[in-house]
């Protein structure tokens, strides 16, 4: 096969060595992409479900090697003063490292770009004046539609040069957001760095403040990981956890430009609701019950009740000898069983192996020399059988979880000492329910119905959870996810300012604990990348009413961004600011209480004015985004116009949780924010 060449420039024209070093990457990387749709499996497999997997395997390479074009192949350069790992003897030659998304290399093997995971890569995001980490020069790329437009240098180990804030840097942080979200592998922070390249085996908890780039850091540290532990995680799997739909369409793209496509992404519903269809909702006291902690001893009491000591010993015919195990010694076998702690269902599966082994050494003594076989044909006998039916009988979760939910005798037996019986009340149905199917299930139904169907069999682990917005989770909601991780790690990402919910997370410790990860390491993220010093600093008004010991973020932007506030009279105004922030380059929403989104969508298409929904991807002709406040968490616009601050506050059960939903709305814009609003705004926003 033959190989593109590339022209090589003049000596002193710098850019044009980087765009030729650009285009010799991009057909080194097409040429890697071309060797491997190549690949003839035909004489390599040895049957036809191997073929397949190989095929599977090999589609996912080629699009792992897919060259985006408005997408930079590498980022960054390091030249190092000496090669990385000899000895750096006095006039020892160093080498220098093109940084990108992934690796790529040349027809020799010879790297052309490096992945920005490799270790080599690392000072790119931690050298520094103080610590140069052995670089010379670090260079930064600027790019318009793929193309290398600048470049920007720091001499890291040159005393004589001061240290700067970089432009380029600044310049990516504020780029605007059309589409989906993008990664920041070009931008990532020394403290975020640190994160992303935080071991497998721990969990980490980031508390981060809007704009601090928590979710981005978590997509981060996924790449990260496949990319130390990929064997591993291959096996055991990944998955990311968002809140809702809307945000993981917002962030779906992200590892795939990442070059990792095997990631799976779900709600926690997704995850729960896989036995029953949730059609039904809870008040808010229900469903704070629901999913308080306590309600899975409740449930393990309920699965356990159904197991009864037996009354009567077993009695086994085999030809013509009878073997009688006595009673007594059948309560021994429950009773170990039910002290080893094990899944309800393994122990149902494991008492007539011990009945029919208590037979065998029955066998043994009358001189019969049994073996297997013929323990697993007692295990199987009638007799056994029915005995086990009569002590272990089966448990169905739904089953089980709607006696619980509706038979208030049955609840009130296994809730003792847990609940009062006010709180029984709160969660007892009002109406009777024929079936599992016809019962209108609710979300915290689904989690209580996940939680008994692990007490019977246990959940499936995963290598590594990804858990986003965390905040908003209930103890039974973590113990769910838990369960996904419960032998791998998690990504807790999070901002308890952001809690809005009514059982929203009090404490990282607290959450950490329920989830089954006690010695979670937690992190905080105070820096803000995307959200506007003066957007962030009348948002930070809130935080002594809703989080106070939280510390405020600081942005780091040098642009202040634009910020306004408008008394106005009626949605005419807010229209008008639609049209204002659409004259500017990038994406905007506009954030409404829930209850003024239909009257707001009427009034943008009388004025003529196309909209999409969250999670619907922008477009040069509709940049507009119609956002209700309680899905506006975890998305960013480059302007936003935030709609009736009060009217935010007020859609929500209590003060403090409306107060939250404000903070979020207040925070999701990049470069300016107008708030309009007819009514008085909320006090706490006073300055």
């Amino acid at each position: 096969m033959s190989r593109p060449s590339t022209p090589v420039p003049a000596a002193d024209d710098p850019l044009a060595r980087e765009r030729s070093h650009l285009a010799g990457s991009r057909a080194a990387l097409r040429a890697m992409r071309e060797d491997v749709e190549s690949l003839d499996i035909k004489d390599v497999t040895a049957n036809w479900v191997n073929a397949e997997v190989l095929a599977r395997q090999i589609n996912d390479r080629i699009k792992a090697l897919a060259d985006l074009s408005d997408t930079p192949l590498f980022f960054g350069r390091l030249d190092y003063l000496h090669s990385p790992g000899a000895d750096r003897a006095e006039g020892a030659e160093g080498e220098r490292f093109y940084i990108g998304r992934r690796h790529v290399h040349d027809h020799d093997g010879d790297p052309m770009v490096i992945d920005w995971r490799a270790p080599v890569s690392q000072p790119f995001y931690r050298a520094s004046k103080k610590d140069p980490m052995d670089v010379g020069l670090r260079r930064r790329f600027g790019y318009t539609r793929g193309d290398i437009t600048a470049y920007e240098d720091e001499h890291l180990s040159d005393p004589a040069e001061a240290a700067a804030t970089s432009k380029l840097l600044q310049q990516e942080i504020e780029r605007p957001r059309v589409g989906p979200m993008r990664d920041i592998v070009a931008t990532i922070q020394p403290e975020q760095d640190e994160i992303v390249r935080s071991g497998l085996g721990g969990t980490v908890c980031v508390q981060g403040g809007p704009g601090t780039g928590k979710t981005a850091v978590g997509l981060h540290r996924v790449a990260y990981l496949l990319y130390a532990h990929r064997e591993r995680l291959a096996r055991t799997g990944t998955l990311v956890i968002g809140p809702n739909r809307s945000f993981l369409h917002y962030i779906e793209q992200v590892l795939p430009a990442l070059g990792e496509l095997s990631v799976q992404q779900a709600t926690v519903d997704d995850l729960v609701a896989k036995s029953v269809e949730v059609r039904g909702t809870d008040d808010a006291p229900a469903a704070v019950l629901k999913g308080d902690a306590r309600m899975a001893e409740v449930l393990r009491r309920a699965v356990y009740s159904h197991v009864t000591m037996p009354a009567e010993p077993v009695m086994v015919v085999r030809g013509s000898r009878r073997w009688r195990v006595p009673a007594y010694e059948i309560e021994e076998i429950v009773r170990e069983l039910l002290d080893r702690g094990i899944r309800y269902g393994a122990a149902r599966e494991a008492l007539p192996q011990r009945i029919a082994h208590a037979v065998l050494v029955q066998m043994e003594r009358s001189g019969e020399a049994p073996d297997d076989r013929v323990q697993d044909a007692v295990a199987r006998n009638p007799a056994v059988k029915a005995a086990v039916k009569a002590i272990w009988p089966p448990v169905d979760p739904a089953k089980l979880v709607l006696r619980l939910l509706t038979d208030a005798d049955f609840l009130a037996v296994h809730a003792d000492g847990i609940l009062d019986e006010d709180e029984q009340k709160t969660i007892l149905w009002a109406k009777p329910v024929r079936s599992v199917k016809s019962a209108k299930w609710s979300s915290a139904d689904a989690v209580l119905i996940d939680e008994a169907t692990d007490l019977v069999e246990r959940t499936h682990s995963l290598g590594h959870v990804v858990l986003d917005e965390a905040q908003d989770l209930s103890p039974m909601q973590y113990r769910a996810v838990g369960r996904r991780c419960s032998t791998g790690s998690a990504t807790v990402l999070g901002d308890l300012a952001q809690g809005t919910t009514p059982w929203a997370t009090r404490s990282w410790d607290e959450a950490l604990a329920h989830l089954g990860k006690p010695d979670g390491v937690v992190e905080e993220l105070t820096a803000g990348f995307r959200v506007p010093t003066d957007v962030i600093t009348y948002a930070s008004r809130l935080l002594p009413h809703i989080a106070p010991g939280l510390t405020p973020v600081a942005s780091v932007r040098e642009n202040p961004g634009f910020f306004d506030l408008r008394q106005i009279s009626g949605t005419a105004e807010v229209v008008a600011a639609c049209e204002e922030l659409l004259r500017h380059e990038g994406s905007t929403g506009l954030i409404a209480a829930d209850a003024r989104v239909p009257a707001l969508a009427d009034a943008l298409t009388a004025a003529g004015i196309p909209c999409l929904a969250p999670g619907e991807e922008t477009t040069a002709e509709t940049r507009l985004t119609l956002v209700p406040a309680s899905l506006a968490k975890g998305l960013e616009y480059d302007y936003v116009v935030l709609d009736e601050p009060q009217a935010v506050v007020d859609g929500e059960p209590d003060e403090r949780t409306g107060l939250r939903r404000l903070y979020v709305a207040l925070t999701r814009a990049v470069s300016g924010l107008i708030v309009t609003h007819t009514a008085p705004l909320p006090a706490q926003l006073a300055g």
